[in-house]
């Protein structure tokens, strides 16, 4: 109640699967109502309603679907005219779809209101009566997207530009393209038939445009080249024509079609995502004279949404509401929600710990590294804790972000390389979230799939976990109360199942997992052995080979592989002999790959096991991410990050950017890796996802503010991405390695007359405080009438606390200039006048 009193509400059960709550408020004001079901409260407690003075006569409205709802599925609630009756009541819902609503007048009073959100999102319910806002309204509505899944595809349609250049070799050219109003893009180079240089990219507005093109850095002959974009050229969604049925209406378990036309549209990409209970296939015939026939097929009936882009603009009508009818195809569904607490803030000095479960494993083959932010990286320390349940423990020397690399049998655990972060946390949220094991993989029926899930470094928040499939899942969730928790499942029937992971109703990083559970294997197949694999280091395109013993079975044998970027080749699987069969492939991409063996549909013992091909430096947890395109951006203005890969060896780098918009994006080759640029198109959030060989590198997911105003339209998840086979780096042999710095210079403290008065022909000093500002380096310079000065003397006295002493040779005004890596310490520039 406003008096903050509690009060008990009585429970009717209804016999049908519900239940009602039945409560006198004996106050006028906002009252909240708690529900918990075993000591946790159910999804929406408390929920919040308005109650007027009984006498007032005014109009309320209370119900759940006025604090919370589910995408795609009805949201209710009741408003209450204490008879002054239904002619001048109102209803409006605002939120990232257009939602259906329906009410009805009961005639006794009160008005049942019903309406379908299609988005999840914040929708705002407006309740008026005789033209004005009920008590309460605007209400707010968090409306998640429990269950609902998406799938999307681009069809690429750019303009093609020749620059009128004969170029042998574009491999180390890049190129942007700036427009008459300066937003600058990457764009694409391209060979044209004529021998000639082309680019290719999407116009967006009228007028000369500027095209630089550059040889490391350095711009080629001719560059800038001029091209002028006519009218009829630049994209217009607002030109594109959408017909067929399936924009309207559909059926489930069949294809949909869509004719989309873009023939008076321009030049511009076309992005299509389907959103609803179910992940709907996508297929599409691109014509080629700008028409298009896209067919889907969803699964499960329901309310789908439909966003259809052109020129990275919503066309006429979009987003599409459609209603999906027909049978589904009966999965079940299980899932639960923990909370998750912030854990105590660790200091230097004291004992850190990560655990993790990894059943089949021993200690013996298990290792772990930690890396600190400066770079060095020390063996930590594993205690098998029986179970298959391993505690890694470290005694952190710096405050900053750790690396913990965890292997089993020189191969990195899923999950690993873990970030770890000693003091104050710097970054939080749902893409903190790690998770790892083979129950996110593939089970088998009846038989525990189990993984782990780390939170630490995502804060507090709320953890749903969501399984489902052809039978429901039987789970069972551990906490360890370290920021890890363990979880297990059992399903009863094979087939493909579904594994969500959220934060706070965010999906973390790669969920939802697509698991598959096999049949039971058959007595005989348990029997079934892998032979002796060679530690010998495996290359890309030459063939290998090993052997499985079948020991009795008898039966067939089959196989596959996934390279680490995910694809699939079969292999060729032979018998040898009754009791030895043949298992060969010719990997395609250096890395971790995973080969699946299957007998009689199930999978062996061991299978899938993991077999690295390249060599052992070959690790993400070598490659490191920096640059300015990880901290911030603003829409129309090019920006790039490097990703360094010197100390990682050849390998698959992957690098996907997910936000409001797509980006234009390409990655050039540079001296110490690769230099990834992009230009956001709309304001919000950014996710840039790196991987090397198939593992995140630390730190990613990187969160990326964008500010400034729109260029294109809004999306919820816009993705853009690019894959590069990496060739061998070499460092820059002035250094062996540059350390990874951290540090906050508007901590630094500084103190002495040095700072303000100085005598010439004498010694002046001063002091700087760098103890609580991390760690970087201090950088001194004196500039007077004259130039430089001559002796400027730093001595570090241990613990990042300095004593600076330097002699000026001229009367005058001196500039002095101190700065704790790039940035000036608090009053530098300093002001020095020598006498």
């Amino acid at each position: 109640m406003p008096s903050g009193q509690l009060n008990k509400p009585s429970i009717i059960d209804n016999h049908d699967g519900t239940v009602s709550f039945k409560y006198e408020p004996k106050e006028e004001g906002m009252h909240e109502l708690y529900i918990k079901y075993n000591d946790e409260q159910i999804q929406g407690s408390p929920f919040k309603f308005h109650v007027d003075a009984v006498t007032s006569g005014n109009v309320t409205a209370y119900g759940p679907g006025l604090t919370y709802g589910v995408a795609g599925e009805p949201c209710n609630f009741t408003i209450y005219t204490k008879g002054a009756g239904a002619d001048g009541l109102s209803v409006a819902v605002e939120g990232p779809s257009k939602a259906e609503i329906s009410c009805h007048d009961h005639k006794d009073g009160t008005v049942s209101v019903s309406y379908i959100p299609t988005a999840p999102g914040e929708y705002k319910i407006l309740v008026k009566f005789a033209n004005v806002n009920i008590t309460g309204s605007p209400f707010t509505a968090t409306i998640t997207g429990e269950g609902r899944k998406r799938n999307q595809i681009s069809v690429d349609h750019s303009s093609e530009v020749s620059l009128k250049i004969q170029e042998t070799d574009i491999k180390n050219l890049n190129a942007s393209i700036v427009a008459p109003s300066k937003m600058e893009e990457p764009c694409f180079l391209k060979k044209l038939h004529d021998g000639h240089l082309g680019i290719s990219f999407t116009p967006r507005e009228t007028g000369q445009h500027k095209v630089h093109v550059t040889r490391q850095g350095k711009p080629i002959h001719g560059s800038p080249f001029k091209i002028d974009v006519l009218e009829k050229e630049v994209g217009d969604a607002s030109n594109v024509k959408v017909s067929g049925v399936g924009i309207k209406e559909s059926k489930t378990h069949q294809n949909n079609e869509i004719m989309i036309d873009t023939r008076n549209a321009g030049y511009g990409g076309l992005s299509l995502s389907i959103e609803g209970p179910s992940k709907a296939e996508i297929s599409y015939n691109d014509n080629e004279d700008g028409t298009l026939k896209v067919l889907y097929k969803p699964t499960e009936p329901g309310y789908y949404v439909i966003n259809l882009k052109f020129a990275d603009n919503h066309v006429p009508g979009s987003p599409f509401t459609i209603k999906v009818t027909g049978p589904g195809s009966n999965v079940q569904r299980e899932s639960i929600t923990k909370q998750r607490d912030a854990l105590p803030i660790t200091d230097v000095g004291s004992e850190c710990k990560l655990s993790v479960k990894l059943p089949g494993t021993n200690a013996f083959d298990m290792a772990a590294t930690v890396t600190s932010p400066s770079g060095e990286t020390e063996d930590a320390e594993i205690l098998d804790l029986d179970d298959c349940l391993y505690a890694i423990h470290f005694e952190p020397k710096e405050v900053g972000v750790h690396t913990i690399c965890v292997r089993h049998k020189n191969i990195h655990i899923p999950g690993s390389p873990f970030q770890f972060t000693v003091g104050p946390f710097i970054d939080s949220g749902y893409h903190r979230v790690h998770a790892g094991g083979l129950g996110l993989v593939r089970g088998s029926v009846s038989v525990p799939a189990e993984f782990n899930i780390w939170t630490r470094e995502a804060g507090v928040g709320s953890l749903s976990l969501s399984i489902e499939g052809p039978s429901k899942a039987e789970m069972n969730f551990t906490d360890r109360k370290d920021g890890s928790c363990y979880v297990s499942y059992i399903v009863k029937e094979p087939g493909d199942y579904h594994v969500g992971i959220k934060f706070n109703d965010q999906h973390i990083p790669d969920s939802p997992y697509k698991v598959y559970i096999m049949p039971p294997p058959s007595e005989e197949a348990k029997n079934i052995e892998l032979g002796s694999i060679s530690e010998e280091s495996f290359q890309v395109n030459k063939p290998l080979a090993f052997t499985v013993h079948m020991n009795g079975a008898r039966g067939l044998l089959d196989g596959k592989v996934i390279s680490p970027s995910g694809n699939e080749d079969d292999c060729f699987v032979v018998p040898i002999d009754d009791e030895q069969w043949a298992l060969r492939f010719i990997p395609k991409e250096n890395g971790i790959h995973q080969v699946h063996i299957y007998h009689n549909d199930a999978h062996i013992p061991d299978s899938p096991f993991s077999v690295r091909i390249g060599k052992d430096n070959d690790d993400p947890a070598s490659v490191i991410s920096y640059g300015n395109g990880l901290k911030e951006c603003k829409t129309g203005t090019k920006t790039d990050f490097t990703v360094n890969t010197c100390k990682a060896g050849v390998g698959n780098l992957a690098v996907t950017i997910d936000g409001p918009s797509k980006v234009s994006m390409d990655c050039v080759e540079v001296e110490e890796g690769y230099k990834v640029r992009y230009t956001p198109l709309a304001p919000g959030d950014y996710f840039i996802i790196v991987k090397y060989n198939g593992y995140h590198i630390v730190g990613s997911p990187f969160r990326v503010r964008c500010t400034g105003p729109p260029v294109a339209d809004c999306g919820e998840h816009e993705t853009s991405s690019i894959i590069v086979e990496t060739a061998i780096k070499q460092e820059s042999q002035k250094v062996d390695g540059l350390p990874r710095f951290h540090s906050n210079a508007s901590k630094v403290t500084s103190k002495g007359m040095g700072l303000k008065k100085a005598y010439f022909h004498k010694q002046n000093t001063f002091s700087v405080n760098c103890g609580d500002a991390g760690n970087n380096l201090l950088y001194v310079s004196m500039y007077g009438p004259k130039g430089p000065s001559e002796e400027i003397f730093v001595k570090h006295l241990g613990y990042n606390l300095y004593q600076v002493n330097y002699v000026l040779k001229d009367k005058g005004d001196h500039i002095l200039i101190v700065k704790w890596g790039d940035e000036h310490i608090p009053g530098s520039p300093f002001r020095v006048e020598a006498s």
